[in-house]
């Protein structure tokens, strides 16, 4: 839907100007938000029945009174026409994904690295340094940069030095770990560094021979000591102990007994559902049918627009459901992170992945639960935002 507005401050008309509402809006059954300027609005919000009687309704812009479109158009919920690919440059950087290994201990079976592990790959603390460095430029709008893709991050030897430089150049380390390497030592070092934003455990049952068949490995009774240790102690401004699970019984089970495990500690017990990784694996929630109108992500915000994915080797992917980086945006060996955070190739994913181009049939949001599908679909797309926010819950996800 656009319109022409005409500038008439001297009285005729100077330049034509079309207006148009944002493309890359995500449209839920409760709020419309705004993944480019990180602004959602409610029911409650002035100017919110009209900006959905647009996006809805195909009213026309211009039918709007005067003052209701200058509060739309001064809060980016309706901009200036452009062209496709200029308006896909843009981006509102919110989480980063910096993977320093490939290197994980389990091979759980809610993960791909349990059917496909990867060979062994370090990034050096010199380019680890470099990419933060970069990221930095970011600081005001980047609220975690979170330090596993599908690693075990406690395995680096250079694991609290990456905090460090984390810390150092004024970031939010986020940590998703399986515990087995947040030793004492290392909780002492990261309350010594001041604490972190975040801190996650993977922990799906305490039952040995459970724990043992779902990871494939006999880790729990390390696992315990070291949470034992750490759950008295405010190492982060939040901490989740995350129970992964089918979401049946054997689930729920688990769940309570780790509540009330962690019930008088810093932890925060999560209950999340697995999914199947866009498709890559047989376990897990999946869409019922492949999405044949994508309308945007919402996996702890936009992927496309608000996430940058670094692996081990410097490449930026698209997403964290890529395991196989079939979706590579850029590489800092050979680009700078605004480089690749405004180049072509994401540029392509964000049309793709908000259907204002038509993606490939085998394109990876087709097949992801995460991916917003049309309007009829409000229902199941909340479901998964809620999962999302269950799983992460650091200062405002913004949706």
């Amino acid at each position: 839907m656009s319109t022409n507005v005409h500038s008439n401050t001297t009285g005729h008309i100077e330049n034509q100007i079309n207006l148009v509402i944002e493309p890359y809006l995500h449209i839920f059954g409760d709020r419309v938000y705004n993944p480019i300027t990180n602004r959602a609005t409610f029911a409650k919000d002035r100017g919110y029945k009209e900006l959905r009687d647009i996006v809805e309704k195909n009213k026309p812009i211009n039918s709007l009174p005067q003052e209701i479109k200058s509060l739309l158009i001064n809060e980016e919920w309706i901009i200036t026409e452009s062209n496709d690919e200029e308006l896909s440059k843009r981006f509102f950087l919110k989480y980063v994904s910096l993977e320093a290994h490939t290197v994980c201990n389990q091979a759980c079976y809610f993960c791909p690295v349990s059917i496909d592990p990867r060979e062994d790959f370090f990034m050096s603390l010199e380019q680890y340094e470099n990419i933060v460095s970069q990221l930095s430029e970011y600081k005001d709008s980047i609220e975690a940069v979170f330090m596993i893709n599908y690693n075990e991050p406690t395995l680096d030897k250079n694991f609290i030095d990456q905090v460090r430089i984390l810390k150092q150049y004024e970031l939010v380390p986020a940590i998703n770990t399986n515990g087995t390497g947040l030793t004492p030592s290392r909780t002492d070092a990261i309350m010594d560094m001041g604490g972190i934003g975040y801190l996650s455990i993977n922990l799906s049952t305490m039952d040995r021979d459970m724990y043992k068949k779902d990871r494939q490995g006999d880790h729990i009774k390390v696992v315990m000591k070291n949470l034992d240790y750490a759950k008295d102690k405010e190492i982060a401004e939040a901490m989740d102990v995350v129970v992964l699970g089918k979401g049946d019984e054997t689930h729920k089970n688990d769940f309570k007994e780790i509540s009330e495990y962690f019930s008088n500690s810093y932890f925060n017990v999560k209950y999340a559902e697995i999914m199947d990784r866009a498709g890559y694996l047989n376990v897990g929630h999946k869409p019922s049918t492949p999405r044949s109108n994508l309308c945007g992500c919402e996996n702890i915000g936009s992927r496309p627009l608000q996430h940058i994915h670094i692996n081990p080797k410097s490449e930026c992917f698209i997403c964290c459901e890529d395991y196989e980086n079939n979706y590579v945006i850029g590489d800092l060996n050979k680009q700078t992170v605004k480089e690749v955070l405004s180049g072509p190739e994401i540029q392509k994913i964000r049309r793709w992945s908000y259907g204002i181009e038509e993606a490939p049939d085998n394109f990876i949001c087709k097949k992801c639960v995460f991916a917003i599908p049309e309007k009829e679909s409000f229902k199941q797309a909340s479901f998964f935002r809620r999962v999302a926010r269950n799983v992460l819950n650091i200062k405002s996800l913004g949706f």
